[in-house]
């Protein structure tokens, strides 16, 4: 697997698990130590702050399960993809990211949207 393509599975894992030391674990092997991460909730730098918004966010929905839900594309050290939140058989919320590696694979800046964006015909 490429190292992006194991940053992106890594940050997957990071919201699947309530594990803080794993959490930390993961956080440290996928995301820079200043990871920009902005959706519609969120506008934080750093690692710290990321790690502060996953507790955050898992408390708000305990037992959600979040997976990607399309293809991971990739150009020019950015990433595309579609990703999903369920709880049992009801899905929460669909979203979509754009997300920035460095060279070594590492995340740099996630840019999540919330909801699909559907193409006008």
């Amino acid at each position: 697997m490429s190292d992006y393509m194991d940053s992106l599975h890594k940050m997957m894992a990071i919201w699947n698990t309530t594990d803080a030391a794993e959490i930390e674990r993961l956080t440290e092997e996928a995301l820079e130590y200043n990871v920009h991460f902005a959706d519609p909730n969120h506008n934080i730098v750093g690692r710290k702050a990321f790690i502060e918004m996953v507790h955050q966010t898992q408390k708000q929905i305990p037992g959600a399960a979040y997976s990607h839900n399309s293809e991971i594309e990739m150009q020019n050290n950015f990433c595309r993809y579609h990703w999903k939140i369920e709880m049992g058989d009801k899905r929460l919320m669909d979203g979509f990211d754009m997300t920035e590696v460095n060279d070594a694979g590492k995340i740099v800046k996630v840019i999540g949207f919330f909801g699909r964006l559907e193409a006008n015909d």
